[in-house]
């Protein structure tokens, strides 16, 4: 048997009518959408099926509604068993119910808390972020301390090869994107987001974060579940919690992760969720290993 890892998207998977076919064919997925949606305090289920999308696209909605169609998918799929699962920065709190280590109701309140927490930061340290392919990761790390006398600016996530995201202040992220493009960099976008995420300008969120973790139980994982700020494997409760803390102001080690998985063993990656972002960084990590996305309904169905 091959093993087989559940991967779970980030902010930027969501899109609207999310998890509505799962909701109209699942007693399940409608019970745990409506639970969701008294815990979190908000018509969340509304916002996910009918948008609008400017709404949808705000950090204290993205956060939840994609946290939801991923976990409430996980649950539907009976049948798969995963060795293993890691998720891109807000993917890890799905990743951690579907491995049992934190339960689901607590789950949405704590991903309520943490989208509210990083909006509250993006609006008190105003800040930006791009996207950067064609240089090497320490390049880029190069480039970001030298642009760093401008503002504050680092690596935010080490998608795949060749594809990084920095994160800062404005000036920071600007000067450090002129410095990229006269370095080589094939493409050198800034990103449309309503904070620096995964960099310091976070930390203001990290006081209000480390409260909901304080108050939200935490339990042993059942399976390793490969950490954004380590990339290696963790079950033990205490390690989780702490790992989240710091996730906040940590880039993601996103190619990392995935390597380590694949050398200790994992041959098939799930996508579970929203959207496909995942399934193309593992195709341009390793493209020999075998990749699936699980999104609908109908993608859930085979393995109920």
């Amino acid at each position: 048997m091959a093993k087989k890892a559940f991967l779970f998207p980030g902010q930027g998977s969501q899109y609207v009518g999310m998890a509505k076919d799962l909701f109209n064919n699942s007693v399940e997925a409608k019970e745990m959408i409506r639970t969701a949606d008294e815990a979190v305090g908000a018509n969340l289920s509304y916002i996910m099926f009918n948008g609008p999308e400017e709404e949808l696209k705000q950090t204290e909605f993205t956060q939840p509604a994609i946290f939801l169609h991923s976990v409430v998918l996980a649950s539907l799929i009976r049948t798969l068993r995963p060795d293993a699962a890691a998720g891109h920065s807000l993917g890890e709190y799905s990743a951690l119910v579907a491995a049992g280590a934190i339960q689901f109701y607590e789950a949405v309140k704590l991903v309520r808390q943490r989208g509210l927490a990083m909006q509250y930061a993006g609006t008190v340290m105003q800040g930006t972020m791009a996207a950067i392919v064609g240089l090497q990761p320490d390049v880029v790390e190069n480039l970001c301390n030298e642009a760093s006398a401008a503002g504050v600016v680092q690596c935010a996530n080490f998608n795949s090869p060749g594809q990084i995201v920095i994160s800062g202040s404005v000036n920071g992220v600007k000067k450090a994107m002129e410095l990229c493009k006269l370095n080589g960099a094939k493409l050198v976008k800034e990103l449309v987001v309503s904070g620096a995420f995964h960099s310091p300008l976070m930390e203001p969120a990290k006081e209000r974060l480390q409260k909901a973790l304080n108050e939200t139980n935490f339990y042993n994982a059942r399976f390793p579940v490969y950490t954004n700020v380590t990339a290696k494997p963790v079950t033990d409760k205490n390690e989780i919690r702490k790992l989240l803390f710091e996730q906040l102001t940590s880039p993601v080690r996103w190619e990392e992760t995935i390597r380590n998985m694949i050398s200790d063993g994992i041959e098939e990656f799930y996508e579970i969720g929203p959207g496909k972002v995942l399934q193309g960084l593992v195709k341009r990590i390793n493209p020999d290993v075998k990749v699936f996305g699980i999104d609908k309904y109908e993608d859930v169905y085979q393995f109920i």
